[in-house]
């Protein structure tokens, strides 16, 4: 599976694949990872907007 592939899953761009089983410590794992992404873009977009005014 492809890093970008894995990108689209997290944020739900790409739909999972729906026979494969799902306990609750990789729900719990999909969630971090999501969330330190988005985290991760929004810094990038401050930063941009700060380089982008001075």
């Amino acid at each position: 599976m492809g890093i970008l592939q894995q990108v689209a899953e997290y944020l739900y761009l790409k739909k999972r694949d729906t026979q494969k089983k799902r306990s609750f410590n990789i729900k719990a794992m999909h969630f971090i990872n999501r969330l330190s992404i988005l985290l991760f873009l929004l810094a990038m977009i401050i930063l941009a907007v700060k380089l982008l005014r001075s």
